[in-house]
């Protein structure tokens, strides 16, 4: 088992930037493929970007340009580097871990779930 904690959200003004962090514990991040996806009051949970254990990397096409994702094995984390954020990413965000992954997009597919983080982008 992994346990999953979300840290870095917070208000930010359009056109701003925020580093969200998501730190493993129990099992090593070097077993996983991790994504981080957001759900948005009153809409779905949405995919946003991940990295494979082969540190291959995937995003939404409405972060692509914008969002960066990276791991980083050695100290058990992985992030998600957001620039030039917009009003409509305002979510919280979430962190997932998946030994293995089918479609990427699809939350079914991952196993472990952090807490979440609050990102508010005002306009």
């Amino acid at each position: 088992q992994v346990q999953l904690v979300e840290s870095g959200g917070g208000l930010v003004q359009a056109g701003g930037s925020l580093r969200l962090s998501c730190a493993a514990s129990g099992r090593a991040l070097s077993n996983y493929n991790m994504a981080w996806f957001r759900q948005a009051p009153g809409k779905e949970r949405e995919f946003v970007a991940i990295v494979w254990q082969s540190y291959m990397k995937d995003y939404a096409d409405s972060v692509k340009g914008r969002f960066a994702i990276s791991r980083d094995n050695a100290k058990n984390t992985v992030y998600l580097q957001m620039n030039s954020l917009k009003p409509e990413d305002t979510a919280a965000y979430s962190c997932a871990a998946a030994g293995s992954v089918q479609a990427p997009h699809n939350q079914r597919d991952y196993k472990f779930w952090g807490q979440g983080t609050q990102v508010t982008v005002s306009s």
